[in-house]
């Protein structure tokens, strides 16, 4: 059983910054990438930012220069510091994760969400 569980959303106001974690938990032998997703009201979801088990980072052309993609293996958790939130960066980020659990199994987990919501 394998769990993501996120923290560190809330409201903020624009200009303003905000820090996600999101740590894995459960039958772990490795975690891939990991990374964080967003979904706002009626948008599909897309990608904010990855980072690989050896630290290559991807982010979305939106959050590039803002946004900060981090992960401490050791602790099987991930980080989204968020600065210069701006109304648009409003949305539900969720986590996740390619893990090979201890059957040597590989898949893609998520985490239930967080809401992050910018607002004067």
């Amino acid at each position: 059983q394998v769990q993501l569980v996120e923290s560190g959303g809330g409201l903020v106001q624009p200009g303003g910054s905000l820090r996600l974690s999101c740590a894995a938990s459960g039958s772990i032998l490795n975690i891939r990438t990991m990374g964080w997703y967003r979904q706002a009201p009626g948008m599909q979801r897309e990608l904010v930012a990855t980072q690989t088990y050896g630290g290559t980072t991807n982010y979305a052309d939106s959050v590039k220069g803002r946004f900060t993609i981090s992960r401490d293996n050791a602790k099987k958790t991930v980080y989204l510091q968020m600065n210069s939130l701006t109304p648009e960066d409003t949305a539900v980020y969720v986590c996740n994760a390619n893990i090979i659990d201890r059957t040597y199994y590989r898949r893609d987990y998520w985490g239930q969400g967080t809401q992050v919501t910018v607002s004067s």
